[in-house]
């Protein structure tokens, strides 16, 4: 099951890899959709805009853990491209370590944390109690979204990217009918929504470490390969918090951006609400796509096949922009139309806006390809304050905006803020990359010498 991807057309091997990546990140994108959806027609419209006001928060600390997990994959995806199995197993052993004391960490502080979070949001007293039930249990679930990220990325970083996708496939089918039986059935409310989304993700993330230990055969250790080793926590964590930090640095943006929001009229409100689900779900396959170009780039650092990296860059590049193409060209003519999903088709006013909204951010889609693939490479090369440097750059434009910007124009300025930080940032990680590589090619050559 395991795929090496030093050897092959770096087109034919990103693609192959990044398509269940990128359905695995639309059906991760399902498990808040059906939420949405189910919450808004069966709760209604506060209901919809009090779990929505929460999305921010959830990508401040979700995003960490996702990106912690990604980051603990590289240093595995690097030894198994070059060959060191035996210190490839160490490095498994050790993320499972990190993993499991970062989840009860986060979780103890976040579930005590919920309501001061709530109150620095200003989120609205109308919608607060609801806003709070759904938060706390998302992040009582924390600890399952490790298992699932951790296991699902030392088995990605083995070149499988179908095995994770397949579980997420099964629990996604169980949030869907959990969501129906919480809410509609035993009247739980927007808890029960987060009740079905923890236990849907339990039962992937255990399903895959199951299977991963029975199928895996390079992955069996010893207990000489299983023991504590500080320094390959140092690396991982050297790779981990990094690509956590680049995650919730942009969150907080995010979570200005959002907080700026909620002080505007109600129409927007849930607008914004709606159209971010909306671009949620446009942007996973860029998330996809980036991701393969990581672990591609990881393993061929690791055979020291540097050519090969720039090779794959450009190749992720040009899929990251194909489909920011024929993406940008749906939401210009139908992103309102798609936003039924979760808005009535009554609420015109809103609608309008969501269409808006969307309509500006379709023509800035090439440059967030752009920026996910090469930002994902230097990551999977090792070069993790890079990303967080960048993350900074997109805080700077998104807090320039909300403080600034917004109060003075409103929600036109709100339709713009993400495309001005994907501009900065973008352009910032592609003369990075140039001159890291350079660096590297130069280092490798002198070697040879």
């Amino acid at each position: 099951m395991t795929k090496d991807m030093t050897q092959g057309n770096p087109i034919s091997l990103i693609l192959k890899f990044s398509i269940p990546l990128i359905l695995g990140n639309l059906f991760q994108q399902l498990y808040n959709m059906v939420d949405t959806i189910i919450v808004g027609r069966a709760l209604g419209l506060n209901s919809l805009t009090a779990v929505a006001a929460t999305t921010s928060l959830n990508f401040l600390i979700v995003g960490f853990v996702l990106g912690v997990c990604s980051g603990l994959a590289i240093p595995i995806a690097q030894r198994f491209g070059a060959g060191d199995y035996k210190k490839m197993r160490n490095y498994v052993a050790n993320a499972a370590y990190v993993a499991i004391a970062m989840a009860l960490v986060i979780t103890v502080v976040t579930t005590g944390c919920c309501h001061i979070i709530l109150r620095w949001m200003k989120t609205p007293e109308s919608i607060f109690a609801q806003s709070y039930a759904y938060f706390w249990v998302i992040c009582l679930g924390i600890p399952f979204t490790f298992l699932y990220n951790t296991v699902s990325g030392i088995i990605r970083a083995l070149g499988d990217s179908r095995t994770p996708f397949y579980f997420l496939v099964i629990s996604t089918i169980l949030n869907i009918v959990l969501d129906l039986v919480f809410i509609i059935t035993l009247h739980w409310g927007v808890a029960g929504a987060a009740w079905a989304t923890i236990i849907a993700q339990a039962l992937s993330g255990f399903m895959c470490l199951i299977y991963m230990k029975k199928k895996y055969a390079i992955l069996k250790s010893t207990r000489e390969e299983r023991k504590l080793n500080f320094r390959a926590i140092a690396t991982l964590l050297m790779n981990g918090v990094p690509m956590g930090l680049q995650y919730s640095i942009t969150a907080i943006g995010t979570i200005m951006l959002q907080s700026s929001v909620n002080v505007l009229d109600a129409v927007y409100v849930s607008a914004y609400a709606a159209a971010t689900k909306v671009k949620q779900l446009a942007m996973a396959p860029f998330d996809g796509i980036a991701n393969a170009c990581s672990t591609f780039c990881s393993q061929n650092l690791g055979a020291g096949k540097l050519d090969r990296i720039r090779k794959g860059v450009k190749d992720g590049v040009g899929i990251g922009l194909a489909y920011a193409v024929a993406i940008a060209f749906v939401l210009f003519f139908a992103g309102a139309k798609i936003a039924w999903m979760f808005v009535d088709r009554s609420e015109t006013e809103v609608l309008g806006a969501v269409q808006q909204l969307l309509s500006c951010a379709a023509f800035f889609y090439p440059m967030l390809a752009i920026l996910n693939c090469v930002r994902m490479t230097l990551q999977g090369l090792g070069f993790g304050a890079i990303a967080i440097f960048a993350g900074w750059l997109e805080l700077a434009a998104r807090a320039l905006m909300a403080l600034f910007v917004i109060p003075k124009f409103g929600f036109i300025a709100v339709c713009f803020t993400d495309q001005a930080a994907w501009v900065v940032a973008a352009v910032f990680v592609v003369i990075v990359f140039l001159v890291e590589m350079s660096r590297l090619e130069k280092r490798a050559a002198a070697r040879k010498k």
